[in-house]
């Protein structure tokens, strides 16, 4: 049976380098859950200096549960040239399993969107697996799918060979 939020202590918190351990940890952990570990090439090192680095490209969020680590989020501003206004795009969540249900995934989707009205921000995106149930979750919390929009990706060779030209 799932606990009660009021019992539990939930903190977010910007992350620091002190946390790359921890934020690796969830790293692998949500690959595990997503069935993708063998694509995980991130270590230690290129975590703190992507994360925490002179250029950092993206932020992190940590949610503890009675002084615990129990998940994480992962964010970078992206621009609407159409509203022209910064957004926030959420590459990751996630919660440990033995947190959810708490009300942890709430508390840090809550967080991030104050984080997206103190930065003026029009709007928080984020792509989800079709099987992911975690789905009815972003629902409930007003999130709609955009049905007309397809994700495209390029990477590793097909990169490079657009890059050569």
């Amino acid at each position: 049976m799932a606990k009660d939020s009021r019992e539990v202590s939930i903190r977010i918190r910007e992350a620091g380098i002190e946390d790359v351990p921890v934020i690796m940890r969830f790293i692998r952990d949500i690959a595990e859950f997503e069935n993708l570990s063998d694509e995980v090439v991130a270590d230690e090192e290129t975590i703190a200096e992507s994360l925490f680095g002179e250029e950092r490209s993206a932020r992190v969020i940590l949610a503890d549960v009675d002084g615990e680590a129990a998940g994480f989020a992962v964010y970078f501003y992206n621009f609407s040239t159409f509203v022209g206004r910064p957004g926030i795009y959420l590459e990751d969540i996630f919660v440990s399993k033995d947190k959810r249900g708490i009300g942890v995934g709430g508390e840090m989707m809550r967080h991030l969107a104050r984080i997206a009205r103190a930065g003026k921000c029009a709007r928080m995106d984020w792509a989800v697996l079709d099987w992911n149930p975690a789905r009815a979750f972003y629902e409930m919390l007003g999130a709609e799918p955009l049905e007309d929009w397809v994700l495209y990706r390029i990477s590793g060779e097909r990169l490079e060979r657009l890059a050569d030209g």
